[in-house]
């Protein structure tokens, strides 16, 4: 039983994935965009050293995991949260509720194929990071930065599949989902480094999920000297995040469209 629900959540992954292929324009920028981005903020802020948990690297070090944390959440959050937004309010989910399917595995199946396109995105900003500006990842932080990776992957797929419950409609996902994500890039030291940020803004990029989350990617890829490149404190924040976005997608999520 267990083996034919696994099946039905790699089937659903796959056809979550060729749904995604099959449209070439938006998987084109979907992998352009943060590479656009690494582009754009390298050239604005130029490559000078910067000190990183008191080591100095380059700014392009820097940028590179800004637009990581950019590419998990967008493609574990923004996406999935409009995606399943818009098949529920077509009608899509309603079909999948009427069949003996049982739900999780439908549910599974989006949340890997979006892990999937997240460890792309990943593999393509540190690849063409280490070409174009010398961004390098040391060998004994691997680990650490793997595990972050699918601990980021995982919390933020559950606050988009609980995001799901505040959206409305699908006309709204976009707007709603980009404006609940969006301005915290700037103000959690994601884009832009900020010097001497005011104590609030400490408070606030502690407080919500995209500020420990990229806090613990630079952990892993610039290491304090000695450290293994875990962050314990931020990955448990990040966590926490995650369970407060499965219990609220377990109780709230809808399989049928809002009145």
């Amino acid at each position: 039983m267990i083996r034919d629900d696994l099946t039905l959540v790699l089937r659903f992954a796959q056809y979550a994935n060729r749904t995604f292929w099959r449209n070439p324009a938006a998987a084109f920028f979907t992998l352009f965009l943060p590479v656009f981005f690494l582009v754009l903020f390298s050239s604005l802020f130029g490559n000078e050293p910067l000190d990183i948990n008191g080591q100095r690297v380059n700014s392009a070090t820097f940028t590179t995991v800004g637009i990581i944390t950019f590419s998990v959440v967008s493609a574990c959050y923004t996406n999935l949260a409009i995606s399943v937004t818009t098949a529920r309010e077509t009608g899509f989910l309603k079909r999948v509720l009427g069949t003996p399917t049982p739900r999780w595995t439908f549910l599974s199946g989006r949340i890997i194929q979006s892990v999937l396109v997240a460890v792309l995105l990943v593999v393509v900003c540190l690849v063409f990071g280490a070409i174009a500006y010398h961004v390098a990842v040391p060998g004994s932080t691997v680990p650490a930065l793997i595990v972050t990776l699918i601990l980021g992957a995982a919390a933020f797929a559950a606050l988009g599949l609980a995001m799901t419950a505040l959206v409305p409609n699908s006309d709204a996902a976009p707007a709603i989902v980009n404006f609940s994500i969006f301005p915290l890039y700037f103000v959690s030291n994601v884009f832009i480094p900020i010097s001497n940020p005011p104590q609030w803004l400490n408070v606030l990029t502690r407080i919500f999920p995209i500020g420990p989350f990229n806090e613990a990617l630079k952990t892993a890829i610039v290491p304090p000297l000695g450290s293994s490149g875990f962050n314990g404190g931020d990955l448990l924040a990040l966590a926490m995040w995650g369970v407060c976005g499965a219990v609220i997608a377990f109780r709230f999520f809808s399989w049928e469209p809002h009145p």
